[in-house]
């Protein structure tokens, strides 16, 4: 196996770096391309779907786990399953659909992998009911550093699984993993669409359903102001008992990529207006294919491209309950003052805490969406990021690319925990990346 030079970028396409890539096929392949790492370090690469940095090692070495995607072993009964880390989440679900189970939590693409979801410790639409990815994950087989593979478990292990879990990448190369699936009645899903007309309406329905439905997620118009700061459309679904057709989508592709200043603040308002105004004002409710209502996206290849050569960033923060109220309010009025930001913007309830040392998830609201990667971002980027601080919160590490150090500290209080495992089996610092050395994970 050899390596070669490339160049890599997040999914927003804003960051990138020139690398030289490793891409092995067994396990031994890993072991020779983690030994033959630069000065430089290492970092895993999986499906591309990490919005920022959190991949990307510039001049050094790069190992793409994406040919490491073979199902080991199953017990569909029990639902458990055995897996390399470079399976995405769309192909797991859908094997796992087959026998009566759903991939317990999944991000809202199924293009992301299992290793990036253990990486990043994902949530989903679903975190209230089930909590994040890393709950649901029985043990990892971990290559170390130094080459070494040791199963790493919650009980057995529980600082190097918690530093694994969420630590994107930079415990060692994932290189298998053990999986509990979640039984379902069919392979839809009954879901609801109803209007919020402004952010205390949004938050009043979502704290409502969070301790009903099993599903609850929120787009949320980011151009709105004055009295419809915050409106949206609600989304909530459960587990249908009745299947429904569900045939393979044919993928639309963007057909060219877009010039940056198709996405305006004229643009994106024209769309949010047309958006809102498509669901009746007494709400609607349908049938759905599981995986058309948890990745509706994936249905656009290369929607990226929309953002023009240039890219885009994709902010996402958690506030805690009794911040959110007050929180989301300035984000919302600093987002729309600004005048950046993107179609894609969604308002999701969180529940618990997440098992790794610097898993994004807390009690309260998540908000994400993109900014267009131009003149003026940078500056809008550093305001959210002090409301969040102020108010208690934190940024997700798998959308983030512009957070300043200091305020990852702040955010991120096991930190400590967390650089005391690295210095343990790391003390050569073998795993690097752009995102760590930005960030100063390692101090």
């Amino acid at each position: 196996m050899r390596a070669r030079n490339m160049e890599l970028c997040g999914w927003g396409r804003a960051l990138a770096a020139t690398v030289r890539a490793w891409r092995p096929e067994r396990v031994p392949a890993v072991q020779q391309a983690l030994r033959a790492g630069r000065d430089d370090g290492v970092i895993a690469y999986a499906g591309g779907r990490s919005y920022g940095d959190a991949p990307l090692n510039g001049g050094g070495d790069v190992i793409l786990t994406g040919r490491l995607n073979r199902i080991l072993a199953a017990d569909w009964k029990a639902g458990h399953v055995v897996c390399e880390p470079g399976v995405t989440i769309g192909d797991l679900m859908r094997a796992a659909l087959r026998h009566g189970h759903a991939v317990s939590v999944t991000p809202g693409t199924g293009f992301a992998t299992v290793g990036g979801c253990i990486a990043n410790d994902v949530h989903g639409k679903n975190h209230d009911r089930h909590g994040s990815f890393g709950d649901h994950v029985d043990w990892i087989d971990l290559m170390l550093p130094g080459g070494e593979i040791r199963r790493v478990t919650p009980d057995g292990e529980p600082d190097l699984f918690a530093a694994t879990v969420g630590g994107i990448g930079l415990t060692g190369i994932m290189v298998a993993a053990g999986l509990k699936l979640r039984p379902v009645k069919s392979n839809a899903v009954l879901m609801k669409e109803t209007r919020a007309r402004n952010l205390d309406e949004f938050l009043a329905m979502q704290e409502d359903a969070r301790n009903r439905n099993t599903y609850v997620v929120g787009w949320i118009d980011a151009t709105a102001r004055g009295r419809s700061l915050g409106r949206g459309i609600l989304e909530t679904a459960d587990d249908s008992p009745d299947t429904v057709d569900a045939p393979m989508r044919r993928r639309k592709r963007m057909p060219v990529e877009m010039p940056g200043f198709a996405m305006n603040r004229l643009s994106v308002g024209v769309f949010n207006a047309l958006y809102y105004h498509r669901v009746p004002r007494g709400g609607r409710e349908r049938h759905a294919p599981l995986t058309q209502f948890l990745y509706p996206l994936d249905a656009i290849e290369d929607w990226n491209l929309l953002y023009g050569k240039r890219g885009f960033y994709q902010f996402q923060c958690a506030l805690p309950d009794a911040e959110s109220p007050v929180g989301l309010r300035k984000l919302m009025e600093a987002i729309s003052q600004a005048g950046t930001g993107s179609f894609l913007a969604v308002l999701k309830t969180l529940g618990s805490e997440g098992k790794g040392h610097l898993s994004f998830p807390m009690r309260g609201y998540t908000l994400a969406l993109d900014f267009p990667a131009k003149p003026g971002v940078a500056e809008l980027l550093g305001r959210l990021e002090h409301i969040t601080l102020d108010h208690g919160g934190r940024i997700y590490l798998a959308k983030d690319g512009a957070m300043k150090a200091e305020s990852f500290a702040a955010m991120y209080p096991k930190l400590g925990d967390f650089r005391r495992v690295l210095d343990g089996i790391d003390p050569d610092r073998v795993m690097q990346s752009d995102m760590a050395r930005r960030l100063k994970i390692r101090g």
